[in-house]
């Protein structure tokens, strides 16, 4: 025999096929007539919910298989067509003002919701219990680009229905366009949060003992809690507790999800203490303490801890339970993303705390990012300055700190990075010398010792003011001690270049503001004064003596001792 046309017309429906297709027509009908209802706004749109999540899993029904001689089909069907038949009576009544009282209307209108859903029980006991199979159930189709909001909302409601009354390879996929569809148009996230139980469904599928439905939820409740203001809408769900469970026992991939959700959910310290009280900072604390930690996992679930450390107990809390050397370890790793989120971690926890800031120290932690700063290690810019702005916070406050930097060799790093680090790193380098500068006469010596004068005085010309400012005022810190002065004094370029700056003309006269004091400091060495004395660059001192420039004064009244009066009278007066 040849194949059948496909173009032929299909055989008559049985009976049962052709009652479910009626049912759907007439429900799609009455939903469109309970928006005109006039009366009792709030009991229709209840009922309209549960029509439209009838609907929903009733064409989800319609080709499934064994659908069309199951007895027992047919019976719920049957019972749906004389249910809506009544409901669409009531309905009518409703538009035309034609019921007679509205206690009785009202008592009809609670039986009818009632019934309805117990149709939709009866539909998802059908799926649990394997009568209804998903093999050739129907697909709605998902709306195409600009669709209007019925049209999204009637999607929704479809994919609702399928994780509501489907096997578990239905409600996957019902998860996976879900979650599809939300990432593509956020429209659709409000859409969804209008239509009843979806937030129910997807926070009692973190619940579930199935991997991919578990993960599925998880990842579309991460993109909702991307919206600020639904965020109360998952946490008045009670979305907290599962999601902590889900990070405890949960997939990796459900564990990633779930951490990215509370980390947004947790942003400014907000349900802090709901995460808390579910053990939340025991579960991030202890994926963070593991052995094959990922960058995926560890990364949201430090930014969850960061986010829970605005609040002083939980911060504790985590001191106590040894996040300080937790986060240490982790600086150290060879993950550069972890070493960054680490060392942001502890800046924050010691931000303000000075006795944290010691257990950071006491810890390790200046020896670690040392390391990280360190050229010899592979490591890239954006890693290096995250570990000097913590060392910027962290370490200047305490003498014992700066001490054990000076000895792991930072003042070389440092130096290594204003000489040849790109423009953001050097910049970078330079305000961390700056701070430096001022901790300690030692470490201004060690940093004479390193070069740095002659290279500060080379920033004095940058095209930055205030890469001009800071270098200006760290080299006015460093020619206070003795040891430098002397060596700065023993080449020639430096006053040069000095003098020359003074006497420049290009826009950067702010630099007087260093350059006279550091002249004048410079002026206790006898060849200074000398050199100075012998330049071209005298008459212009004068000048800004002259003009009652106080710093100017003073270099003049340097430069007057007995021994130099009688060469700067003959060089005035020449």
């Amino acid at each position: 025999m040849g194949e059948e046309n496909p173009h032929r017309s299909s055989p008559e429906p049985s009976a049962g096929i052709y009652n479910l297709r009626r049912a759907v027509e007439i429900i799609s009908s009455l939903i469109s007539l309970t928006h005109s209802t006039k009366v009792f706004a709030a009991k229709w749109q209840s009922i309209r919910s549960k029509l439209e999540e009838l609907n929903s899993g009733l064409m989800a029904t319609e080709n499934c298989e064994y659908s069309s001689g199951n007895p027992e089909i047919s019976g719920l069907v049957s019972a749906i067509l004389v249910t809506v038949d009544d409901c669409y009576d009531h309905a009518r009544r409703c538009v035309d003002l034609s019921y007679s009282g509205k206690l009785l209307m009202q008592s009809d209108l609670n039986v009818i919701l009632t019934k309805i859903g117990r149709h939709v029980k009866t539909l998802s006991d059908m799926y649990t219990a394997g009568i209804l199979t998903q093999g050739y159930a129907l697909v709605v189709s998902k709306p195409g680009l600009g669709a209007c909001k019925d049209d999204m909302r009637f999607y929704v409601r479809d994919l609702l229905n399928r994780m509501k009354v489907g096997d578990s390879g239905m409600k996957r996929q019902a998860l996976l366009n879900l979650y599809e569809v939300v990432v593509d148009d956020e429209k659709y996230v409000k859409v969804m949060l209008d239509v009843d139980d979806v937030v129910s469904v997807l926070v009692s599928f973190l619940h579930s003992s199935e991997t991919e439905i578990q993960e599925g939820s998880a990842k579309v409740v991460s993109v909702i809690a991307g919206f600020d203001s639904y965020k109360v809408v998952l946490v008045g769900a009670g979305v907290i507790a599962p999601l902590i469970r889900v990070l405890e026992c949960g997939s990796e991939l459900g564990k990633q999800s779930a951490a990215r959700c509370l980390m947004k959910l947790t942003q400014n310290s907000d349900n802090a203490w709901s995460v808390s009280a579910h053990g939340g900072v025991t579960a991030l604390l202890k994926i963070c303490s593991g052995v094959d930690c990922k960058v995926e996992l560890v990364g949201p679930a430090c930014g969850v801890l960061r986010n829970l450390i605005g609040v002083e107990e939980i911060k504790r809390f985590m001191v106590e339970e040894g996040a300080i050397l937790m986060f240490i370890r982790l600086a150290r790793s060879k993950d550069e993303a972890l070493q960054m989120m680490s060392i942001e971690f502890l800046q924050s926890i010691a931000f303000g705390d000075e006795l944290i800031r010691e257990m950071v120290i006491r810890e390790g932690g200046i020896r670690a990012l040392v390391r990280v700063v360190d050229p010899k290690w592979s490591h890239s810019s954006k890693t290096r300055e995250v570990a000097l702005r913590a060392i910027e916070n962290l370490c200047f406050s305490s003498a014992i700190a700066v001490n054990i930097l000076m000895n792991y060799g930072f003042v070389d790093q440092l130096m290594y990075f204003i000489r040849n680090g790109e423009v953001s790193i050097q910049e970078l380098a330079l305000k961390v010398a700056f701070r430096l500068c001022g901790t300690s006469e030692e470490a201004k010596k060690a940093m004479g010792d390193a070069g740095f004068m002659p290279e500060l005085v080379k920033l004095l010309n940058a095209k930055s003011f205030e890469v001009r400012e800071m270098a200006g005022e760290a080299l006015s810190g460093m020619v206070l001690v003795s040891r430098n002065r002397k060596r700065f004094a023993q080449d020639d370029r430096n006053i040069g270049m000095l003098l020359q700056l003074l006497d420049s003309e290009d826009g950067n006269s702010g630099n007087r503001r260093f350059l006279l004091p550091i002249l004048t400091s410079l002026t206790s060495c006898n060849s200074v004064k000398k050199k100075i004395v012998n330049s071209g660059y005298l008459k212009n001192i004068e000048k800004l003596a002259q003009a009652e420039v106080s710093d100017a004064k003073k270099l003049v009244r340097k430069l007057s001792t007995n021994r130099f009066r009688s060469m700067l009278n003959g060089i005035w007066h020449s």
